[in-house]
C-alpha cells in the first residue's frame, strides 16, 4: 500500500495518476462484506474479475452483481448489470470505483490468491 503523505489533492491525484501498475493494485481494493470480515480475518481485498459485489454508492446503490473486469489504467471495475443507456440507446457498462462496492462472494479460483487470503480446504 502507499502512503500519500501530503495533504494538498493535487499531489495526492498526481501520485495516483502517475502511479505504478504495482500500486494501482493497492488502489483496486474492496471492503469485504461482515460475514466474509469474520470468516477471512481480512478487513479488505483486492477486486478480482468473478467476485460478487454489491454497490453502496451512486444511482445504482443497492445492486449486487458479478465483476466483469478491472481496468488498472481508469482503476476501475465493470459490475454485471451496472449500465448506463447512451443517446442512441446502446447499453454501456459503467465504471464503478472499488471504493464505493463490498464484496459479498470472493473467486477463489485462483489457488495464490485464497493461500493469501488464508482459506483452509
Amino acid at each position: 500500500m502507499v502512503r500519500i503523505a501530503s495533504s494538498q489533492p493535487r499531489k495526492q491525484r498526481k501520485i495516483r495518476y502517475n502511479a505504478p501498475i504495482h500500486v494501482r493494485g493497492s488502489f483496486l481494493h474492496a471492503m469485504l462484506s461482515p460475514e466474509l470480515r469474520e470468516k477471512h480475518s481480512h478487513r479488505r481485498v483486492r477486486v478480482v474479475t468473478g467476485d460478487t459485489v454489491k454497490v453502496l454508492r451512486g444511482e445504482h446503490a443497492g445492486s449486487t452483481g458479478v465483476v466483469d473486469g478491472v481496468d488498472l489504467k481508469r482503476m476501475t471495475i465493470q459490475v454485471h448489470g451496472v449500465s448506463v443507456k447512451k443517446a442512441d440507446g446502446t447499453e454501456v457498462a459503467r465504471p464503478v470505483d472499488p471504493s464505493n462496492v463490498m464484496i459479498t462472494k470472493l473467486n477463489l479460483n485462483d489457488e495464490k490468491r485464497a493461500e493469501r487470503i488464508g482459506v483452509k480446504e
